[in-house]
């Protein structure tokens, strides 16, 4: 059970890998950060704040996968990205999983890197670019928004749980007999269902925010339908 787990804890994988993979965090947090600081504006800072808020306090909640035997909660990248975008969007989730590893011991302290890869990085990443491309051929309605936030939800979690996978195979400490291809399964299995319940979570959040404040979600207005090309005037009309 404790290798299904998405916060992965010390000793399951091994240190140099650890090391590796909180290098490659750290590198990517900076650059969200100076990539976040072109998008905050009097309207992203606050939203920010507020979006972390709700994601450490949604994943506080476990509902419980009974096929797997394990309980799952909410991830926030997909959430994240759309309402507040890829870069502040992966930073929210970063100082949720430190908050949890520090304060809680949700995921080990030296697993914080492998933890901040998938859950914040890899989870955020694969949400946003789906996001990006649904909205270009969905309605912004709320059906629409509705759909995309579900979608990119489900598949944040499954491709996030997949890069435990890799990690395991760099540097799983326990010897699982070649049976790697068993373990992605059981892990998109497991993950499947807790992206499920992430999926409905994201859709009625944003959808809600939608209704209220159209203006507060980055996924609208961060993706702007491509202008039409301008028509050369004919006679001197304008």
């Amino acid at each position: 059970m404790e290798t299904l787990a998405m916060h992965i804890s010390n000793g399951i994988i091994n240190g140099p890998v650890a090391a590796v993979f909180a290098a490659l965090a750290l590198a990517a947090m900076t650059i969200c950060v100076l990539r976040g600081r072109r998008d905050l504006d009097d309207r992203l800072a606050p939203m920010a704040g507020l979006v972390a808020a709700f994601i450490f306090a949604v994943q506080m909640l476990n509902f419980p996968i009974f096929t797997a035997g394990v309980s799952g909660h909410l991830l926030g990248g997909a959430l994240a990205a759309m309402l507040v975008g890829p870069w502040v969007g992966a930073l929210c989730v970063a100082v949720v999983l430190v908050v949890q590893a520090l304060v809680f011991g949700d995921g080990g302290v030296a697993m914080l890197g492998l933890n901040i890869t998938n859950m914040a990085l890899i989870g955020t990443a694969a949400a946003y670019l789906l996001i990006a491309l649904l909205l270009r051929v969905l309605p912004r309605t709320p059906g629409g928004l509705a759909v995309t936030g579900f979608v990119s939800a489900v598949l944040s979690v499954l491709v996030a749980s997949q890069g435990f996978v890799l990690q395991y195979w760099l540097g799983g400490t326990t010897d699982l007999g070649g049976n790697l291809a068993g373990l992605a399964g059981t892990m998109a299995g497991a993950h499947l269902l807790i992206g499920i319940g992430e999926g409905l979570i994201t859709a009625t959040t944003v959808v809600t925010v939608a209704k209220v404040r159209p203006d507060l979600v980055y996924a609208l207005r961060g993706l702007r339908p491509v202008a039409a090309p301008a028509v050369p005037a004919v006679g001197g009309a304008r």
